[in-house]
């Protein structure tokens, strides 16, 4: 592991992202690296209004390009603010979500262009990717059970079964892609087992 690692989770709804999020945290800070959590969208302060109103306002009517664009022009803020300045001190960025959730759930779920994705994604990062990437998968009847246990759902936890097929899909054709980056992880196992699997990676890093 060296310092100045880009690591991002990805996975659909209720496959544990949320909690090994500090987990990850906290074992690279046991090597002595600094390390800083983030997330998509939100990471700043117009990330997290842009956040606000794509998970939380049902009552409005967002169209795909719109929700694909607001996406990225929250990525473009959160990039140039946090975290491109964090790498560049050598601290290891960990961000729930980025480039990937776009094409899982716009171009997978939504049906966007794959190429359209491409292209806002060479715009804004420029040659920003994420070193690792740890793709949580579970079936979507897990994911769903879990989602429903903790209460009120959001704008895309709402959505039908078909949607999160999608975007399932898209994740697992991307780590087929790119085996090197993403790394595939059993998020059916316990919270023990999933952590095992973590371990196991971020040694090899």
């Amino acid at each position: 592991m060296k310092a100045g690692l880009f690591i991002t989770l990805e996975g659909i709804e209720g496959v544990g992202k949320s909690t090994q999020l500090k987990f990850i945290s906290s074992e690279i800070a046991l090597k002595g690296f600094r390390t800083l959590i983030t997330r998509e969208p939100g990471g700043t302060k117009l990330g997290e209004a842009v956040r606000k109103i794509l998970l939380n306002s049902a009552d409005l009517s967002i169209l795909p390009d719109t929700e694909l664009l607001l996406m990225f022009a929250a990525r473009s803020q959160h990039i140039e603010e946090v975290i491109k300045p964090a790498l560049t001190k050598g601290t290891i960025v960990i961000c729930d979500r980025f480039t990937d959730a776009s094409y899982a759930y716009q171009g997978g779920g939504r049906g966007l262009s794959l190429e359209s994705i491409k292209i806002l994604e060479q715009w804004v990062q420029k040659k920003l990717t994420p070193d690792v990437t740890f793709l949580f998968d579970a079936t979507i009847r897990t994911g769903m059970k879990r989602v429903a246990n903790r209460g009120a759902s959001d704008r895309f936890e709402s959505e039908e079964l078909s949607f999160f097929n999608r975007v399932r899909q898209n994740y697992l054709d991307r780590a087929k892609y790119e085996p090197d980056r993403i790394k595939l992880i059993d998020a059916e196992q316990d919270i023990t087992g999933v952590q095992r699997q973590i371990l196991t990676i971020l040694n090899a890093i």
